[in-house]
């Protein structure tokens, strides 16, 4: 088998483009030119329709696009964009959904060019810009590279393979739908003829026994072993989390000492503690605590003599241990700046800590970033209050949020401690407001390397003068890979004013300042503590302890779901013909499957008697009514539990029907 040849530079012509009013020649965008204001496809106003189509020479394997930029920011950048391509102009499959950083610097992505790991080629890409970086800026496109294989021994046979890949896929359309209107004879003729497979072989087995033969107690069989044999994994892995706090009433322990605490429970050896204070004296002192042996040892008395960070404030939740390469890494706190006492300090103008990181073995401090006043794309601001994590997998710590003098931040940046290279994952700007966790302060963070999450608890709201109103709690996850935020829990309630109450809970109050803490291995987070703003006791402080796991459908819980599926769609069968044997089954074998702790469920259980004095008219379902009534009724529930399996296995997920435009 011949060697796959490199990519190279494809050539292409702007064959369309649609805007309002382009004032500049879409060709500029094939020159490169950073410092040309004008060399580049610009629209003017930011309204779709806004595209590009770029029109290849000759079919080609397109694997990557790079943008060009101007050779500073530009607020006409594209924040966000999609790439689209295929082999001709009506028919596009979309290849990336992302966006650019606001730098001068070439970003090149990877674009989506296989199929069941097989390359397909394309003849036209088309650009659609969906967000510049300045607030209702049009957008620009300062240059275009198309990186690809070209080589006609190479796209030929991928471009038969696609056009066969098409056709099947045809085929398998008009056979779902064959299938789904009991066209018995032109579906039988069609796969005999075609030998092409709608879908796996468990599926058709578990239709012939639901549709055709309404085996159920088989059907139900066929989802036991389809859940053992984890084909439901990949539908859970798409579910939303849903929160379950619970609260921990610790025992009281009066005899425990710190020698008796269980050092199973903890992933350390060694603690490292820096930083004390004192109103006639300031140290920056560093000690390392011995966990097995119970002992303190004093690693330096001046870290900033020592090449580290001077004495700063408000970085305790800002340090990350790198344990296979024996790093700390500390950043940001505001530094003390004088010998007085701490509140002098204050009146002066704040300083902030760098980007530091201690080598445990040499017992050296390495500077790896300054603080810096800009905010370029590779320009670090110190802040205080804010949150760092380091990524074990991928060697990146991630920072999010704080507070910088008066000023509170909102983005949230990585850093490639290996390649000392910084990513603006996000600026903070007004659009992206309700995507990302609000502006606060002392937010707490964790991250699941396995997972690839970062999750956020937030804080105190930025407006400290309304505290009371402002102190809500919200719990939102950050998909490294789809580079997404999701919020999966909020809470606005207020602290009752007799916190005794709180022991009686279904989930905490709001609060900030409270502590945070991770089990990674058993997915469960940890809260503890806090201020709940009250402003008629300021001074309150709390001391509850919770639990918060984030929960996803488990396989036993849809597994009792497609058996309640099955059994509540035998029970109305059986309701048309035989109520009385129907209502039997509904209290003996259906009422098994229900949750009846669960009020929705309860209640939907409670309605299915009604069933039985329905007439046989009303169990038609839409779009069925000129099929037979049972095998439309069996389809449709065969089309729900094919949800549940993975797409390689499923029919297509389109409709015939759906192509027929008017």
């Amino acid at each position: 088998m011949a060697a796959v040849p490199e990519s190279r530079v494809l050539t292409f012509s702007v064959f369309k483009w649609s805007s309002y009013s382009s004032t500049y020649l879409p060709e500029n965008i094939l020159v490169d030119k950073p410092n040309d204001q004008s060399s580049r496809w610009s629209s003017e106003s930011n309204y779709p329709p806004q595209f590009l189509i770029l029109k290849l020479e000759r079919p080609a394997i397109v694997q990557s696009i790079t943008f060009g930029k101007y050779e500073k920011t530009h607020v006409c950048n594209l924040k966000k964009f999609k790439v689209f391509g295929g082999m001709s102009e009506e028919n596009m499959t979309e290849l990336l959904s992302s966006g650019l950083k606001n730098d001068y610097n070439k970003e090149t992505f990877t674009l989506k060019h296989k199929i069941d790991e097989q390359m397909f080629p394309c003849r036209f890409v088309k650009i659609v810009p969906l967000m510049s970086w300045g607030p209702s800026f049009n957008f620009s496109i300062w240059y275009i590279e198309l990186h690809g294989i070209e080589d006609p021994d190479v796209v030929q046979p991928c471009l038969n393979w696609y056009s066969k890949y098409r056709e099947q896929e045809a085929i398998r359309l008009c056979l779902k739908h064959f299938r789904q209107h009991n066209y018995t004879e032109a579906f039988e003729s069609l796969q005999k003829k075609t030998r092409i497979a709608l879908e796996h072989p468990m599926l058709t087995h578990l239709h012939d026994r639901l549709v055709l033969q309404g085996d159920f107690d088989a059907c139900e069989e066929l989802i036991d072993k389809a859940v053992r044999d984890g084909l439901f994994n990949q539908y859970i892995s798409q579910q939303e989390y849903k929160p379950r706090w619970s609260q921990i009433i610790p025992k009281c322990n009066k005899g425990t000492s710190a020698q008796e605490i269980n050092r199973d429970d903890v992933n350390s050896e060694t603690i490292y503690s820096n930083g004390k204070s004192s109103r006639s004296s300031l140290k920056s002192d560093f000690y390392r605590y011995d966990i097995n042996a119970n002992t303190w040892t004093l690693l330096s008395e001046d870290t900033s003599a020592d090449g580290g960070p001077k004495l700063v404030f408000d970085h305790q939740v800002a340090m990350c241990m790198d344990s296979e390469k024996h790093m700390i890494y500390t950043f940001g706190g505001r530094i003390l700046t004088c010998n007085g006492s701490v509140e002098d300090s204050r009146t002066s103008e704040p300083q902030f800590s760098g980007l530091y990181t201690y080598h445990c073995q040499a017992g050296t401090w390495s500077l790896l970033r300054e603080d810096s006043c800009n905010a370029g794309p590779e320009d670090i601001q110190s802040r205080i209050g804010h949150c760092m994590l380091f990524h074990t997998r991928n060697r990146c710590l991630y920072v999010f949020g704080g507070q910088r003098s008066k000023t509170y931040l909102n983005d949230f940046f990585s850093y490639d401690v290996d390649g000392d290279h910084v990513e603006i994952i996000s600026d903070g700007t007004k659009k992206d407001s309700g995507m990302v966790p609000m502006t606060g302060f002392t937010q707490r963070a964790t991250i699941d390397p396995e997972l690839n999450e970062i999750h956020v608890l937030s804080g105190l709201s930025k407006d400290k003068d309304k505290r009371e109103e402002n102190v809500r709690n919200s719990f939102w996850i950050y998909d490294i890979a789809r580079n997404n935020w999701s919020c999966v829990y909020k809470n606005d309630q207020a602290v009752k004013e007799n916190p005794s109450k709180a022991l009686q809970e279904e989930e905490p109050c709001p609060r900030f300042a409270h502590q945070l803490v991770y089990d990674e291995m058993h997915k469960v987070h940890y809260l503890f503590g806090g201020n709940p703003g009250k402003s008629c006791s300021p001074k309150m402080r709390l001391d509850d302890f919770w639990s918060l796991k984030l929960c996803r459908p488990s396989k036993e819980y849809l597994l009792r779901h497609c058996r309640y599926l099955i059994r509540k769609y035998r029970f109305e069968e059986k309701a048309q013909s035989e109520p009385l044997s129907a209502l039997k089954y509904l209290q003996n074998d259906l009422s098994l499957t229900v949750d009846h702790t669960d009020p929705d469920e309860t209640k939907e259980f409670q309605l299915l008697p009604s069933a039985l004095f329905k007439s046989s008219s009303d169990f038609i379902p839409l779009g069925f009514s000129d099929v037979d009534q049972t095998y439309a009724q069996r389809t449709q529930l065969f089309d729900t539990l094919v949800n549940f399996f993975p797409d390689s296995m499923t029919p297509p997920k389109g409709n015939l029907v759906d192509l027929i435009t008017l």
